[in-house]
């Protein structure tokens, strides 16, 4: 139990912090994901489709050490303990002896690459249909 006027602004200043933090990310509905996301500066490109299949063109996911080509299956992961992601199984060969990789969506228009504790190695934005 927290008692006195320094665990009153302790609990006030975590329950900001949680309203804050769950206001900054847009939920994600893995119906809205499909579509193509581009990244103009490196010309990386990956379609996720909404059958499930993905592939991807020119994408460095900071696994590997430069862009690579690659596709498969995909599948969105609704994740209660951590951020959601999209789980990108890869064909064989797509990326050596890495099987899977994940993307996160970075709102309804943005999806990136990236590795725990670091930026993200891409982030590609949603490219408008023709």
């Amino acid at each position: 139990m927290i008692r006195g006027k320094g665990g009153q602004w302790l609990v006030a200043a975590l329950t900001a912090c949680a309203v804050l933090a769950s206001g900054c990310t847009d939920s994600v509905d893995a119906d809205e994901l499909p579509g193509v996301y581009r990244n103009d500066a490196t010309g990386g490109e990956i379609q996720l489709e909404s059958d499930g299949a993905f592939s991807a063109t020119g994408v460095s996911t900071g696994v590997l050490p430069g862009p690579a080509d690659f596709s498969g299956r995909w599948e969105f992961v609704d994740n209660d303990a951590s951020s959601d992601f999209v789980y990108l199984t890869v064909d064989d060969g797509g990326l050596g002896k890495i099987g899977g990789i994940q993307l996160y969506p970075g709102g309804r228009e943005t999806v990136e690459f990236r590795t725990p504790d670091k930026p993200p190695s891409l982030v590609l934005t949603r490219v408008a249909a023709p």
